[in-house]
């Protein structure tokens, strides 16, 4: 099967301009402290823990006053802080020499550890100087943006690798600092335009089609899309450097890999690119010397899930990688593409600057989130044109129309814009908590999406991803505990099937909502009756034989199981009670 890239249609050009907002100009790295010749209102004092003062609030009170009188100065105590220091005030705000002379005081006693100004911080989340962030609301507006700029305060991605499957990478300065070394997984030479097969190289040569016809019938002429490298300056284009773009995830690196050539790419390069990406081991190609904790590939093709897509998928995420992939630009159910309709994925539609979903965009009951994709034009205008294109998503291009030219940037439409968004919120939550699953990631995403400002027709997910409200959530919780199975169990006919998850390191009962995430592959579900089985034996029955001749539970179950002990086997058991259909248990989940 080939698959094709998810932008909408390639879009008119936007100048990059060279202004230079004063107000937005200054680097993060210039907003930590105050600045220099700040006033000093408060000193914080720290006493040996041999002196009185260390422990006696009254023995510190008068021990201020007498300094402060010393240098000339009021200093009164103020209150002890956590780490049993004291807070001195100064009688409000004065010279940083006056406030020097009073801790002159301080220093000079053998009794004090240290004295130090009560300076103020601010939050790091300065708006970057990049020319054109202006432009990219997607970050910001309240309306329809992802609310990005606030979760800089605690995270920029860094120490995540993203892999970008994808067009490769052609050269531009907004996303170099952050490209580390990926691969080349396109198979025929032809299709590569690089003269071989598989190789080191994952630079784009361009996947322009000369004439209509030649990638088959219906197909047309076009030029070079530079796809890949749009993606990845979404993820991760240098940001605060004076020019171009800010990424969400700057802080992250890319890895480019390249799949799509001349006509798009074939399913068996895109298995082998995600196990690679993900750390796994692909014959004929060296390690991975930096996989990639996220991957997000915006390309799809018609058809159902197949095995060899769910098989890479369920092995990349058992590595640890969250899998971002495109909903499509069909304005269809999604359930009708892959990778779209793959299992273990976080399936993203579009929406637009108005908060509605994107008239182009997939829809459906498989979709996890929604993220900006842009339009480039209204559902009304003459499809091709291009209308409005402040309102789609800019990022970093090439302005060669088939082999590469000079750089640029450039807006574009499409599922494969809100994907990316997705995957560089992916990559401020692993930066920011280390050990969050591939699937506590989706979980959080998810939980902490807001509404969507305007409509959705079809389904949208869980709304509009909040990037701010998401890493707050995961960065000042406990994480809660999941464990999944994700290995295959066939389901015959008049026959039943277990799969087991194997709970440990949780403390007391399983919670009265224990989420149970089930992944069923198998027509008829109205033959299927599906047990949740505790480790003392206890059932809870999930799923008894409805939904008639639907095909597939995709769905997450809600148990009241504090009464059971959490560690232990847990089993999944699913029975079929009738002929002429089968499938499988394809994964399943627990959520403590």
């Amino acid at each position: 099967m080939s698959v094709t890239l998810l932008a909408g249609s390639a879009t008119a050009s936007v100048a990059v301009t060279a202004e230079n907002d004063p107000a937005t100009s200054l680097p993060a790295a210039a907003a930590p402290a105050a600045p220099a010749g700040a006033p000093v209102e408060n000193l914080i004092v720290g006493y040996k823990s041999s002196a009185s003062e260390a422990s006696s609030n009254s023995a510190a009170a008068d021990d201020a006053a007498a300094k402060g009188k010393k240098a000339g100065k009021k200093a009164k105590f103020d209150r002890r802080l956590g780490t049993g220091a004291a807070l001195v005030n100064l009688g409000g705000s004065v010279a940083p020499a006056d406030a020097a002379g009073v801790m002159d005081q301080f220093r000079a006693d053998p009794d004090v550890a240290y004295v130090e100004p009560d300076t103020r911080a601010y939050a790091m989340a300065v708006t970057p100087n990049d020319t054109e962030y202006a432009k990219q609301w997607d970050l910001f507006e309240p309306t329809a943006g992802m609310n990005v700029p606030a979760a800089w305060d605690k995270t920029t991605g860094s120490g995540v690798t993203v892999a970008v499957i994808d067009t490769g990478y052609v050269a531009h300065s907004d996303v170099a600092p952050n490209v580390v070394a990926g691969y080349d997984f396109i198979s025929t030479s032809s299709e590569a335009r690089d003269g071989n097969g598989r190789d080191a190289n994952p630079a784009d040569e361009g996947d322009w089609n000369a004439t209509d016809g030649e990638c088959g019938v219906g197909s047309k002429a076009s030029t070079s899309s530079w796809h890949g490298t749009h993606v990845a300056g979404t993820i991760a284009a240098a940001t605060n450097n004076s020019k171009g773009v800010a990424g969400i995830a700057y802080g992250a690196k890319i890895q480019p890999v390249r799949v799509l050539g001349k006509c798009g790419g074939a399913t068996s390069d895109i298995v082998d690119a995600i196990t690679w990406a993900s750390g796994g081991t692909v014959s004929g190609v060296p390690a991975n010397a930096t996989p990639a904790k996220v991957i997000n590939m915006s390309l799809g093709g018609s058809g159902t899930c197949g095995t060899s897509y769910q098989n890479a998928i369920n092995a990349a995420v058992a590595r640890g990688t969250t899998v971002v992939v495109a909903a499509g630009n069909s304005n269809a159910n999604a359930s009708g593409f892959s990778p779209a309709s793959c299992n273990n994925v976080i399936n993203v539609a579009s929406t637009n600057r108005a908060g509605d979903r994107s008239y182009y965009s997939n829809f459906g009951t498989i979709i996890d989130i929604a993220a900006p994709g842009g339009e480039t034009r209204r559902a009304t205008d003459t499809p091709g044109t291009v209308t409005t294109p402040e309102n789609a998503i800019l990022s970093t291009l090439n302005a060669g129309t088939t082999t590469p030219g000079a750089e640029s940037y450039k807006p574009y439409q499409g599922t494969s814009m809100a994907a990316p968004h997705i995957a560089g919120l992916a990559a401020l939550m692993k930066s920011a908590k280390a050990s969050l699953t591939p699937a506590q990631i989706e979980a959080a995403i998810k939980a902490n999406a807001r509404p969507l400002a305007g409509t959705c027709t079809g389904g949208c997910g869980a709304g509009l991803a909040d990037a701010t409200a998401t890493v707050n959530a995961v960065t000042s919780t406990p994480t809660t505990p999941s464990f999944e199975n994700t290995a295959d169990f066939a389901i015959g006919d008049n026959a039943t099937v277990e799969s087991p998850i194997t709970v440990s390191g949780v403390t007391g009962n399983a919670p009265a909502a224990l989420k149970v995430g089930v992944n069923i592959a198998h027509t008829y579900i109205g033959d299927l009756k599906v047990d949740l089985v505790a480790p003392d034996g206890s059932v809870y029955t999930v799923h008894n034989r409805a939904g008639g001749s639907t095909d597939n539970i995709n769905q997450t179950y809600t148990v009241n199981a504090s009464s059971e002990a959490a560690n232990g086997t847990w089993k999944l058991r699913v029975n079929d009670n009738a002929g002429g259909d089968t499938g499988k248990i394809d994964s399943w989940s627990l959520g403590f």
